[in-house]
This record gives structure tokens, sequence and C-alpha cells, in this order.
């Protein structure tokens, strides 16, 4: 069973539940397009190009278009659960060498890729600023980095890269109200999704999706305090498309719930203006 958790033309990212058990019987399947699946939860073998892989919890499965592969539940009865990422030909070209870096069909528990698997099942269950796209990238360019053996070195910040990034943020800033995506930000900044994350993350030290969040926050707390209008119409005015996760991103970036903090922030007015009338 598969639920897609978003679809662009940079990343597409599914959500995967496998209920196969030793009695039932296995059969070929083929990748359509290149992929990561971070195995989260359970275990699984895979047959792929004459060799035999057994992923556990934290391991990777590694998707090139073409390849034919046979999925194995011979030692877990209790499933497996996989959040995926897919991408593009296109885009990964700018990641790495496809013909040799992704022929590694399964990936065995690493710390490096580990911590941005779950922290990108915390941004899949709205735990998380960054953006899943955004995480999606990280793990591919540093699933390369690990096996190729070359580590990517940071893109040099010159000052036609810090003045990129700073026009970008100025866009993202001014269209932040509106639905914003990295493929979106990254055409507006005239680069890849990669390199745009890269060099927007080097310059600015936030992602652009938590520069996003963090612009529509900020619009929010002013609202909040300054206007009448309800908690749910401020929401959707600074761009968040649901209440539950603007109140959940709020709480989380405040320490306190929209409607606590406009009462307290009202309440501190209150107390100034007693206190200056008092003093008139």
């Amino acid at each position: 069973m598969a639920a897609t958790l978003l679809h662009s033309g940079t990343v597409s990212v599914s959500d995967y539940h496998c209920e196969a058990g030793p009695g039932d019987k296995p059969y070929a399947e083929r990748h359509q397009d290149y992929s990561i699946s971070y195995v989260r939860k359970g275990s699984f073998g895979c047959r792929c190009r004459g060799r035999h892989y057994e992923l556990v919890a934290g391991s990777v499965l590694i998707g090139r278009p073409g390849d034919e592969y046979v999925c194995l539940h011979d030692h877990n009865a209790g499933g497996d659960e996989c959040l995926s990422f897919h991408f593009p030909s296109a885009l990964v070209e700018t990641i790495g060498d496809r013909d040799e870096v992704w022929r590694t069909a399964g990936v065995p528990p690493l710390a490096e890729l580990m911590v941005l698997g779950e922290r990108a099942q915390a941004a899949a269950e709205g735990g998380s600023d960054i953006g899943l796209d955004e995480l999606g990238l990280m793990l591919a360019g540093r699933f390369v980095e690990i096996v190729s053996g070359k580590r990517r070195p940071p893109p040099g910040a010159q000052a036609r890269d810090r003045r990129r990034a700073v026009e970008a943020a100025m866009w993202i800033d001014a269209q932040s109200h509106r639905p914003i995506d990295l493929e979106s930000a990254a055409d507006a900044a005239g680069l890849s999704s990669f390199h745009f994350l890269r060099l927007f993350a080097n310059v600015l030290g936030v992602t652009p999706h938590q520069y996003l969040v963090r612009s529509r926050l900020r619009r929010a707390a002013r609202l909040l305090a300054d206007d009448s209008r309800s908690i749910t119409d401020i929401a959707f005015d600074v761009g968040f498309g649901d209440l539950s996760n603007f109140v959940r991103t709020f709480h989380r970036a405040a320490g306190a719930s929209p409607r606590r903090f406009r009462e307290a922030t009202r309440g501190d007015r209150k107390i100034l203006q007693e206190r200056l009338a008092a003093c008139a």
C-alpha cells in the first residue's frame, strides 16, 4: 500500500506499507525512476542484479530506472514500512554520476543517512520546518557522497552568490503568502533545485522552506498582536494552507498557542497603557 505525500517536478515522496510475509510468493518488479527508500520499520530482502541484500530499519533501497528487483520476506512476518523519494533523471544528473553511483541497490544502516531519514520522517509527520523535497535532495546528495567517496565541497559564497541568495530570500518573503515550493523558488533564482538549496543554505544558514515558514510566522505574530481578524483568517492570509499545521508550527516556534500569544501580547500592551495613564 502506498500513499503519496508530495509530488512536484523536483521530488516525489511516497509512504509505503508492505504486509507481505514468509508465506507470500515473491515476484519481479522494475524500478521506473531513480529512488531512495528509507526503511523506517521492519525488514525485507532484496535480490537485484545477482546480489542479495537484507534491509533492516535504517537501511536504504536504491532504485535505478529499468533495474529489475525482487523483494523477499523470508525473515519477517510483520511487514515493513518505507519512506521513498523519487527523482527525475535531469535532477539526478546534477547530483551525481547516475551510471555508477545509482547501481548500488542496497545500502546498510549508516548514521549519516539514518539521521536524514529520520528527519524526513519527522517532516512527513509535521514535526519539522524543513521541506520534504529539501530533505529528499539532502538525502540524495549525501548518498552520492558516501557511495562515490567524493565529498562535495560547499558552494563558494562569492559576492554574486551572496547576492543571489539574498535576492531569493527577498523574493520568498514577498511571495510567502502564496504557495511556494523548492522548484518555483529555484526557477526564480535561475538555478537547479539541488544547487539552489545548497547555495541558499550555505549563504543564509537556513533552507528555503525554513525561511518561508519563518517569514509566515513573523507576519502571523505581527497580525496576532495588532489585528482583530480571527486566528483562522490570519493563518490562511499569511500562507498556511491548514489551520492545525499553523497552530502546531506557531506553538513550536513561540512556545505558546496563537491564542495565548495574542492574549499575552494584548495583556502586556494593556498594562503599559494603564501605567502611562496613571503617570499622566
